[in-house]
């Protein structure tokens, strides 16, 4: 049977990998919580992965957060996720691990890159100053994997998921990424009677969505491969307005009043499309629909209010 480490198992991504892992079966599934396992300690990861030796990580664990949380606390954002790629990356070399996946974001682009965004536009031209930290260790955990695979023989790869969203997310007012952060504040817009919300930024940007249960049949389907490419795209290949987003967002929660935006907050890259043509190629589609999706993660966030297990 596969022993399989999942980093991250209790944040959003991680949980929607358990979730597919036991629906697939066949994996000996290995997981270890905060408590359990500082991934920031170098000799605690090596010392764990020697330990337990999993045939197959996924590094799933990352510091994550809006535009807000980005510009806040950029040197605690590059510093943990750089600790976090490359103790388990070479952690997992030192173990012995023979295949790992490492899960970065779309923000690893250039803030102007062509649209949609293929994967050779890497390092092309400067980033999105607001993500920048971010950005950086992601393309330095995707580059690792590159290289390990290049100078050791291990099959260590890469996806590149777009915006996520889905059960589980994170819905603090400031640190949130935008669908739970709309989520929270129309549902209680909703509860209060307001008679407008208003969103950051001027609404333009166009921004692409998937469900995390989508990335999570995708990572499965990569790790299914023999030869998967050093880092694909993983996304659904549309997009819409943030405004459009709102909207959505509005009618999902049961708000029907005025929506105003705020031109003087920040709006980010102007654009953030996948090219998918690649992970397309090798046999993988996402299967969620956006509004069945939006109407799922609205009710699983007021089922977690109501037991209290949100993330607020």
């Amino acid at each position: 049977m596969n022993k399989l480490f999942i980093s991250g198992h209790r944040g959003m991504v991680g949980s929607a990998l358990v979730r597919q892992a036991a629906s697939l079966g066949g994996f000996d599934l290995l997981t270890a919580d905060r408590g359990q396992l500082d991934l920031c300690n170098q000799q605690a990861v090596f010392d764990f992965l020697a330990s337990e030796k999993p045939n197959t990580v996924v590094i799933a664990a990352a510091k994550v957060g809006g535009i807000h949380a980005n510009s806040t606390y950029p040197a605690d954002f590059i510093y943990e996720n750089l600790a976090i790629a490359s103790n388990l990356v070479e952690g997992s070399r030192r173990a012995g691990v023979k295949r790992l996946l490492f899960l970065g974001s779309s923000c690893i682009y250039p803030k102007l890159a062509p649209q949609p965004m293929p994967e050779d536009c890497l390092l092309t031209s400067p980033l999105e100053s607001s993500n920048e930290a971010y950005a950086i260790a992601k393309i330095a955990g995707l580059k690792l994997c590159q290289h390990y695979r290049a100078q050791h023989g291990l099959l260590y790869h890469s996806a590149m998921p777009t915006n996520l969203y889905g059960p589980g997310d994170n819905y603090h007012p400031e640190n949130s990424h935008v669908i739970p952060a709309l989520i929270r504040r129309f549902h209680e817009a909703a509860q209060r009677g307001d008679a407008a919300v208003t969103i950051w930024g001027s609404g333009t940007p166009r921004r692409e969505f998937l469900h995390v249960d989508d990335l999570a049949t995708a990572c499965f389907h990569l790790l299914s491969l023999d030869n998967p490419p050093d880092w694909v795209n993983v996304g659904t290949g549309t997009d819409l307005t943030i405004l459009e987003l709102a909207r959505l967002v509005a009618e999902t929660t049961g708000f029907t009043e005025n929506i105003l935006t705020d031109p003087s907050k920040p709006d980010g890259t102007p654009r953030k499309l996948l090219d998918i043509s690649k992970i397309e190629s090798t046999g993988w589609r996402p299967a969620v629909s956006f509004k069945q999706g939006l109407a799922a993660a609205y009710q699983d966030f007021r089922v977690s209010i109501s037991t209290g297990e949100a993330r607020l």
